[in-house]
């Protein structure tokens, strides 16, 4: 997964189930449209998780991948049209 400018980091190693849940909903919830979060975090939990939440909110997960300890989320909103 590589850095890209229109993505948000969000680091949350260290912190245990729901904590690594709560947060990235909280980040994805003011996340604008068409910009990307990348969630890292070493909860084993969230690899079940995080892909659950990302369905939930009807955002779409990009890349999910392990770096040693360590799961990455690249997750995406797409662009909401205008209200009419």
């Amino acid at each position: 997964m590589r850095d890209e400018p229109d993505c948000i980091a969000l680091d949350l190693s260290g912190l245990k189930c729901p904590l690594p849940v709560l947060r990235t909903r909280k980040a994805l919830r003011r996340l604008p449209a068409g910009r990307s979060l990348v969630v890292t975090c070493t909860d084993p939990l969230a690899m079940i998780d995080i892909p659950n939440l990302v369905r939930e909110e009807g955002a779409r997960l990009d890349a999910a991948e392990r770096l040693g300890d360590r799961l990455r989320f690249r997750i995406s909103l797409s662009a909401k049209p205008p209200h009419s």
